[in-house]
């Protein structure tokens, strides 16, 4: 099944929620400054898939059988407010020139404006929730924020010595990816008024989806499929993957020193990165690798299970489902 598809499958049940949301977006990121109108309106029309508040609203469904309140609505605002002003910062601190195949905002605005509107954006996000005082919905999407800040600072700090273990990876991975997606869970069931247990179970199963998600990530890098980066796009920026830690602690000494020589000198060198990954499916890094998504998986599928069956229910399975067996 194609990708949109898939996706339209998914969005089926809160069809008419994400249409009313589209609006109700846009109008959070109005201002009366003329640049920054016209730079907010090139984000609106560039958009992504929307997962994070497709998350937002089948969560919300599902936990409160089929209750909706503005309060949703807010929440998948502040959500993709705070993530896209994270976005337009990462393409200025990548120095990147494009997003999903359209120039970034620092590619078309210079990068101080793009930081100011990244700025912009955040402060956005944050007074949508202190003006209506969604002060739970701002503490969770506030710890995301945070998360994701260390995680990638954690992985710059262990990518210059090339000493992470597999415990730390699972840690930055938690931060960099999954946090976010746990947040949207987290709000869903925040918006309808679920108990703090409930947030948290909820919470739980969207950072499980995040690290599944990342795992298949890294799996990537190792394929010969055409997808949306190259292959051994993560051995070139000396990343620290799962497939590549898993051998790093099984090989022998010297394959290890020949292996992390590797990394840190030829990351360069195609022929070598060929080498590189030859090797790492040769000692079953994938298949480790792919066993800890499915075991992620599997994780957050149970925490499904005591909800009775809805069309909510059936589409975060699908988007459970979708996340690992994509192909880009």
């Amino acid at each position: 099944m194609q990708l949109m598809k898939i996706v339209e499958q998914i969005k089926q049940p809160i069809l008419e929620e994400m249409e009313l949301f589209e609006s109700k977006f846009k109008e959070s990121m109005a201002t009366k400054v003329p640049l920054l109108n016209r730079i907010t309106q090139y984000i609106v029309r560039r958009k992504g898939k929307q997962m994070r508040p497709m998350f937002v609203f089948l969560v919300a469904k599902m936990v409160s059988g089929g209750r909706f309140e503005e309060r949703t609505y807010r929440g998948a605002s502040v959500i993709e407010l705070i993530h896209t002003a994270t976005l337009v910062h990462d393409d200025v601190v990548d120095e990147s020139n494009k997003r999903r195949g359209f120039f970034s905002v620092n590619a078309l605005w210079k990068n101080k404006i793009a930081v100011l509107v990244g700025d912009f954006l955040l402060s956005k996000g944050l007074l949508l929730s202190i003006d209506n005082n969604d002060f739970d919905i701002l503490r969770l999407i506030s710890v995301a924020v945070r998360e994701m800040s260390e995680g990638e600072l954690l992985q710059i700090e262990k990518a210059r010595r090339l000493d992470i273990t597999e415990a730390v990876y699972f840690e930055i991975i938690r931060q960099k990816t999954a946090t976010l997606i746990a947040a949207c869970c987290g709000i869903g069931a925040a918006s309808v008024g679920s108990a703090s247990e409930e947030i948290e179970k909820m919470r739980l199963f969207g950072e499980r989806i995040g690290i599944a998600f990342q795992i298949k990530d890294d799996l990537f890098d190792y394929t010969d499929a055409k997808i949306g980066k190259p292959t051994g796009i993560d051995i070139k920026e000396q990343k620290m993957t799962l497939p590549l830690i898993y051998v790093l602690n099984t090989c022998t000494k010297e394959e290890r020193d020949w292996l992390i020589k590797s990394v840190k000198k030829y990351h360069n060198d195609k022929k070598r990165v060929k080498e590189i990954i030859a090797f790492v499916k040769e000692k079953g890094g994938i298949e480790y690798a792919t066993a800890k998504m499915m075991e992620y998986q599997v994780k957050a599928l149970e925490l499904l299970e005591t909800y009775p069956d809805s069309p909510y229910k059936d589409s975060l399975l699908t988007m459970v489902n979708y996340v690992i067996e994509r192909k880009i």
